[in-house]
């Protein structure tokens, strides 16, 4: 079978694209040379596995836009928020968002829409998803969360009235899942889909990018070992972590 970066150099990736030992080996062996993930994570990562019965189909759960890559956003986005200084319920709504904003895809290409109906999705389970988190959001954090996340797909440029109005919600938070999300880009096979920050608007710690390539290596080598999603990323951050 031919591996994800194969095919992406032919630009014939399938709808449905699952991470293989080529690939992710051809992406550990092009791993950025600039900065080194601190010895200790400078706050504590929160780790938020989503359930496979969220996701719209079967097949999109286990793909590079699953369980695993909704989870690393998370954990991106529990520290990026801790960094920026977000107050608990606004840690937890942008950890929230991060945790399923891509659980309504149809495919693993653009999918305009998708932030849309995740945003909507998020709306009528909010109670069920923290329950399952063991959080609590409150109504109007559940409503930011619901913002960032429909707008996590849409170009600045394209936005309509209702994208703006949505922005205007929670703007900290729709910046900082963009760029949490951008982070987790070191697992698409192909380099010029790897994280740009110039393209974000909040301030990225030096030590993130290093981070945020080591939980992708390490997490989607466990998967690849026979791991669990959780498994997968819990083995990630211990080993982050040195505990």
């Amino acid at each position: 079978m031919t591996c994800l970066k194969d095919l992406a150099e032919q630009r014939r990736l399938p709808d449905h694209q699952v991470m293989d030992q080529d690939t992710l080996s051809w992406i550990i062996a092009n791993r950025p040379t600039a900065g080194a993930a601190p010895d200790a994570l400078p706050y504590e990562p929160l780790l938020l596995t989503p359930d496979p019965a969220w996701f719209r189909h079967p097949r999109q759960a286990n793909s590079i836009h699953g369980i695993g890559h909704n989870a690393r956003v998370a954990v991106l986005a529990s520290l990026l928020g801790q960094e920026h200084r977000l107050d608990r319920e606004e840690l937890t709504a942008l950890c929230v968002a991060a945790a399923v904003h891509d659980c309504r895809r149809r495919d693993d290409r653009a999918d305009p829409g998708h932030g849309k109906r995740a945003a909507r999705w998020l709306s009528r389970h909010g109670g069920a998803v923290t329950a399952a988190f063991g959080l609590v959001l409150p109504p109007r954090q559940l409503t930011s969360a619901c913002a960032a996340i429909r707008l996590h797909d849409v170009p600045r440029e394209g936005r309509t009235g209702a994208d703006r109005r949505a922005y205007r919600l929670a703007p900290m938070l729709a910046e900082l899942l963009l760029a949490a999300d951008a982070m987790d880009r070191y697992r698409l096979p192909a380099l010029r889909w790897w994280p740009d920050p110039a393209y974000l608007r909040v301030t990225i710690p030096e030590w993130l990018p290093a981070v945020a390539f080591d939980l992708m290596a390490v997490s989607e080598q466990a998967r690849l070992d026979g791991a669990t999603h959780h498994q997968a990323l819990a083995h990630a951050l211990q080993t982050l972590t040195g505990q």
